[in-house]
């Protein structure tokens, strides 16, 4: 695709009303904390109670009063394996309905900016390694989350869609996996990486011999600190401009045995790692090609065990008031 907008990348207005959409989530609450930091005094933010963004005439009302100059589209519904395989209603209805209402709302009150944020897994199950950006739509997607990428899908189409019919600067962009500081740490519903650590320091600490993983640990698996995402977010807002999702990693992988290696070594377990090769392993492999995202000019700077025992500490300081 050609850029459909006249917009040229720049510095954001610091001063001008930015709406963070989910700020209390993982993604959200590191780009208000990276907003606050360079300087942003505009921000706004409603919890779900006070915003449900399900309800589509509250978000216009929110949108009519609160008049946002720029947006960032962080609200979504997430889940790991088990929660996506378990409730694919949920997860396709939800995040549509979310996104629609902010999205029209946003176009409606014409939003100059506003960056819509998505997941690696809008990418075909076997996918060529790594994977870039053109791949979106060439194939089948991996069973166990496909509801929740058809919503994350239709999301990137009707930002493109905006840009053509609207000529708005809107963008997208779709992180690989994300931990860190405000993670969903619950038995049934956290990713792998929050998973693990919560597994593995509950067996420190109660001194267990050995934890099983689900699935073979042969998977491989990209993953990027939250606040390395926050930092990427800023940085495409203002350097970049461009109909297509740009991918959001560190170009690097490892295999989820590999990963439950450096968990364990950071809360200090000593016992055995099984494998319960019954549970499924989800996508075989999942790294992100992003070329294009340090051609606009950006790559990460938090290393994996320096982010995992960051994680671990936070996990450890906050244990009886995080989710979970």
């Amino acid at each position: 695709m050609t850029t459909s907008t006249n917009f040229k990348p720049g510095r954001l207005d610091r001063d001008s009303a930015l709406y963070v959409a989910g700020h209390r989530g993982l993604v959200g609450s590191a780009i208000w904390r990276n907003l606050e930091a360079q300087g942003f005094t505009g921000l706004i933010g409603k919890t779900s109670a006070e915003l449900d963004l399900k309800d589509r005439a509250a978000v216009y009302e929110f949108f009519a009063t609160s008049k946002p100059r720029y947006v960032v589209l962080a609200a979504a519904k997430v889940g790991g394996i088990l929660a996506n395989n378990t409730y694919p209603v949920d997860f396709l209805s939800e995040n549509l309905q979310i996104q629609v209402n902010v999205l029209d709302a946003a176009r409606e009150h014409g939003v100059e900016r506003l960056l819509f944020l998505g997941s690696s897994c809008i990418y075909p199950k076997f996918a060529a390694q790594p994977i870039t950006e053109d791949s979106l739509l060439t194939g089948h997607l991996e069973q166990t989350n496909d509801a929740y990428a058809i919503a994350k899908i239709a999301g990137i189409m009707q930002v493109q869609a905006v840009r053509r019919q609207y000529g708005l600067a809107w963008i997208s962009a779709m992180p690989t996996n994300l931990y860190g500081p405000g993670d969903n740490f619950s038995k049934d519903g956290s990713h792998v990486l929050p998973a693990l650590i919560r597994r593995y320091d509950e067996a420190a600490k109660s001194g267990a011999p050995s934890v099983t993983n689900w699935g073979t640990g042969s998977p491989r698996r990209e993953f990027l600190h939250v606040d390395d995402m926050a930092a990427a977010c800023l940085h495409l807002l203002e350097h970049f401009d461009g109909d297509d999702q740009v991918n959001v990693g560190t170009g690097v992988d490892v295999t989820i045995r590999e990963l439950a290696s450096v968990v364990a070594g950071a809360v200090g377990f000593e016992g055995d790692i099984q494998w319960d090769e019954s549970k499924p392993d989800g996508t075989p492999r999942k790294l992100l090609d992003v070329s294009k995202l340090a051609r606009a000019g950006w790559s990460a700077s938090i290393g994996l065990e320096e982010g995992v025992r960051e994680t671990v500490d936070w996990y450890r300081n906050n244990v009886d008031s995080i989710r979970g």
